[in-house]
């Protein structure tokens, strides 16, 4: 996965705009406060709902696998889109702010 573009965490601001790849559930546990929710497997059917940017659209899932295919796939597509290193489990170990939780419980990464 050498060749999709990237990005780290630290060089994302906490409201950044991020596309979250990952399922209803985990999204619900908790998720980036900029982020909109696109399951993977519905990107091709709504990818006109990918917000413009002027700069590159960072792509997120739990550790970077599911995104690094989101972001290899758009890019044949055309779109100026970049990985997240490490997923939402590096947002949280960055100590970045989340929202959602479930239960009652605060937002956590599943």
């Amino acid at each position: 996965m050498s060749d999709i573009p990237s990005i780290a965490v630290t060089e994302l601001a906490d409201d950044a705009v991020v596309v979250d790849v990952r399922e209803p559930e985990e999204w619900a546990a908790g998720h980036a406060p900029g982020a909109i929710h696109l399951p993977l497997g519905d990107i091709p059917a709504r990818i006109d709902e990918l917000p413009e940017t002027s700069a590159s659209l960072p792509v997120v899932c739990r550790s970077g696998g599911r995104s690094g295919r989101a972001v290899e796939w758009l890019v044949q597509q055309g779109f100026d889109v970049v990985n997240v290193d490490g997923g939402m489990q590096a947002w949280s170990r960055a100590g970045k702010s989340m929202v959602g939780g479930t239960d009652g419980q605060e937002p956590t990464v599943v």
